[in-house]
């Protein structure tokens, strides 16, 4: 059941991935030289933006087929924290290219370098908005669906993007009102989203890495469903970790002590079963079973 959801989201994860490479690979070569032949440093960055974005996307790919490979000797808990990585990796990405997009405006800020509008930058800028907010949105959907946080950053460093043209459209504004200067602070703006979603994207797998629980609304669920089964008399020491995409759960349960082990047996299974169907990511429980004695109640 858990490698069967696996490969649906792996599918679901490499499809949007690939229309992203698609559509970051037209929309850099688009902006790249349009912003050199009109002269707009930041329609170029935008431009080293969208291939920041094509490598993530390759990151993705990499991440899910490494991450998916199957437990082995070495790796009994998977090979998750592999995506893990490669999340981190966008996301350090993402930082070293908002610095250096902030470095080379301010520089050129310092040069008095002073640059005019063109209407080709805004036409290439309102283009590339629609199409990477509507990838954006697109690829958010099947992160959620899939449960993927390294495709949930990869949407939102798509998104940055659409804002990074939104930034320079608003630069392409100011310079036609007379605010030479424009595009480099446009630039600026640009860069500071960028390194901002990677600082927030690198907090979420340091969480990860450090044995952080899953979100409350999975384990209100596990709560819910345990309590839920009357054969179920107590339990405690709920525990839960991402690996990856997948969810590891343990617990202990506390039944009728007069019960047989293949009865006792069987409602830990039909638990774990429940948990399976209820939990749409891949989930791995395992449950402890106790007498429901005085002593054993904690």
């Amino acid at each position: 059941m858990t490698n069967s959801k696996q490969e649906i989201a792996n599918k679901q994860i490499r499809n949007v991935t690939n229309l992203a490479i698609a559509i970051n690979i037209a929309l850099c070569a688009v902006k790249v030289i349009t912003g050199l032949l009109a002269g707009s440093m930041s329609l170029v960055s935008d431009g080293i933006h969208s291939l920041s974005d094509m490598t993530t996307d390759l990151m993705i790919l990499i991440g899910v087929r490494l991450g998916s490979k199957q437990p082995d000797q070495k790796h009994p808990y998977g090979h998750g924290r592999l995506e893990t990585l490669a999340t981190g990796s966008i996301a350090i990405a993402l930082l070293f290219v908002g610095m250096g997009t902030i470095y080379y405006a301010v520089t050129d800020i310092a040069k008095d370098h002073i640059r005019t509008p063109h209407l080709s930058v805004l036409i290439v800028a309102i283009l590339a908005i629609i199409a990477k907010e509507s990838i954006s949105r697109v690829t958010r959907r099947v992160a959620i669906k899939t449960h993927s946080a390294a495709l949930y950053a990869n949407a939102w460093e798509q998104r940055s993007d659409a804002f990074s043209s939104l930034a320079v459209i608003v630069g392409y504004v100011g310079m036609k009102f007379g605010f030479h200067h424009g595009d480099q602070i446009a630039t600026i703006v640009v860069g500071t989203m960028i390194a901002l979603v990677g600082v927030k994207v690198i907090g979420g797998c340091i969480d990860e890495l450090t044995e952080s629980a899953v979100d409350s609304e999975t384990i209100e669920l596990v709560k819910s469903t345990i309590n839920s089964n009357s054969q179920i008399h107590q339990w405690h020491n709920l525990r839960s970790r991402l690996v990856g995409r997948e969810i590891f759960l343990d617990l202990h349960i506390l039944v009728d002590p007069c019960l047989n082990i293949a009865a006792a047996h069987e409602i830990s299974e039909n638990l774990e079963k429940t948990l399976h169907e209820l939990i749409t990511r891949p989930v791995n429980i395992t449950v402890h079973i106790e007498p429901d004695l005085p002593s054993m109640r904690k």
